[in-house]
């Protein structure tokens, strides 16, 4: 990181007041006429028609939104929380939980590891050699931070992790460090409790990326940030959906595709059927286990987002060109599907953290090293750019809507920021929700298949983007 644009950043928020006040960009999130054919014949105009129209630019040189969004910095690294100490660095994975008085309770990660300018200092750690862990903020209603302070502590790079549908946060540790690389429940309500600083072992000792629970079974889904990575899922011993019911045990499984048995054959069909099996791993050694028994070996995966009845997760350097992908996973019928690959011609690269709106769009933040945004994409088939972070090439983490779904809260990593975001949302819509978890990608974004591979996805039932999931990952489908 360069040294001026930070010291730039920090000239405007003295002079602006940003960390309080808000930045208003434009006075309408919509088109007119004239605005949408002079964006027609832009050529950087790529997807900007669709969403809430063009971004327009920061003054502040961090956060370009579309017009009639705003947004306030309500989090600092470095700045005082409650009991005086800094507020740690490296700010990454976060959910949002209702508080009182209309408040909204963030739940934030730290990724962190040893010695660091700031670093998460708890007084009841899991282990006082490291300096990861998780925070709380509580926004009020007039999106300005009440209070803050640390909800857990002593853990190592806490990377992604997800809320539960009881109100508690599942922080992961992405490391194989001996001792960690484990799950950890935090109630923000009872904050750095026993609980916090103990480890959940029986979801695995891997390099955890993130975790969402089926709210309609209590099965936990969990990504892998390593090389090879899978897909896990943890069948609990008890499904009461109460705090510390995870720990109370379970099954640790990983995702494979094997051919299953089947009674009849075509001209596209010879008597092969694949799908989807989940294969009991040991939870010590999860990743060794599941390489053995030839479970699916993803590039990289990254965030997740459980909602509709569908999982949703990415892999940030998947695909034929190594620039991304994009899954779901549909319980109920047991489908994998390979939703949308980054490539060259489309201009969405490096999927990371992902969210779906209030209303129903497919939210992903980007981590391409580069000028990283927030893309949205549609079930009706349309991609927009909702956001771009100017600050530093730095990584977009933790993106998350208030219960109310009126606030956009996400974080910039390095240096470490939390934004409060509000405009001209559409309103809650549960069925555009669920329409998104079934809906085809935006024309461009979708994984290519050959013709037989298509007319092979017909005969057996099967969507082409299923047979692209298996295709992809080595199944001889054809």
């Amino acid at each position: 990181m360069s040294g001026k644009p930070n010291m730039d950043r920090r000239r405007f928020l003295r002079v602006g007041g940003m960390s309080t006040a808000a930045i208003a960009l434009g006075a309408s999130g919509f088109l007119s006429l004239s605005e949408k054919a002079a964006l027609a014949a832009s050529p950087q105009a790529k997807g900007s028609l669709s969403g809430f129209g063009p971004l327009a630019k920061d003054p502040g040189g961090v956060f370009d939104l579309p017009r009639g969004f705003q947004y306030r910095i309500i989090s600092e690294e470095g700045s005082k929380m409650a009991d005086g100490r800094p507020v740690p660095q490296k700010f990454d994975g976060m959910a949002a939980f209702q508080g009182k008085h209309n408040s909204t309770i963030l739940v934030r990660n730290h990724e962190l590891t040893g010695n660091t300018k700031y670093p998460v200092i708890g007084e009841n750690p899991y282990s006082k050699d490291y300096t990861g862990g998780t925070t709380a903020l509580v926004v009020g209603a007039n999106r300005k931070v009440e209070e803050e302070y640390v909800t857990s502590a002593g853990t190592i790079r806490n990377c992604a992790g997800g809320g539960t549908p009881w109100g508690t946060w599942l922080t992961c540790e992405e490391t194989l460090h001996r001792g960690h690389g484990y799950v950890f429940e935090v109630d923000p309500l009872d904050p750095e409790n026993n609980l916090s600083k103990t480890p959940i072992r029986e979801m695995g000792a891997f390099s955890h990326e993130a975790v969402d629970v089926d709210p309609a079974t209590g099965i936990v889904y969990l990504t892998e940030d390593a090389g090879p990575s899978f897909f896990y899922r943890f069948l609990p011993n008890d499904r009461s959906q109460k705090i510390g019911s995870l720990h109370k045990g379970g099954k640790l499984q990983a995702a494979a595709i094997e051919e299953l048995s089947a009674n009849h054959a075509s001209d596209f069909y010879s008597g092969q059927k694949f799908g989807i099996v989940w294969k009991d791993v040991d939870p010590e050694k999860p990743t060794d286990d599941a390489e053995d028994k030839g479970c699916i070996q993803f590039s990289r995966l990254e965030g997740c987002h459980m909602v509709g009845g569908v999982f949703w997760f990415s892999d940030t350097s998947g695909g034929q060109e190594g620039l991304g992908t994009v899954y779901r996973y549909i319980p109920a019928t047991n489908t994998l599907e390979l939703f949308y690959e980054s490539t060259k011609s489309n201009d969405l690269e490096a999927p990371d953290n992902i969210t779906v709106t209030p209303w129903g769009d497919l939210w992903i933040a980007e981590d391409g090293g580069g000028v990283d945004r927030i893309i949205g994409l549609t079930p009706e088939g349309e991609a927009y750019t909702f956001a771009e972070n100017r600050l530093n090439h730095s990584e977009l983490a933790g993106p998350t809507f208030s219960p109310d779904g009126k606030t956009f809260f996400v974080n910039i990593q390095d240096p470490g920021l939390t934004l409060a975001i509000w405009g001209p949302f559409a309103k809650r819509n549960a069925r555009g929700q669920r329409r998104m978890g079934h809906a085809a990608p935006p024309k461009g974004y979708a994984p290519e298949i050959s013709d037989k591979l298509a007319a092979f996805a017909e005969v057996q039932g099967m969507t082409d983007l299923e047979v692209a999931a298996f295709h992809r990952h080595g199944m001889p489908v054809l």
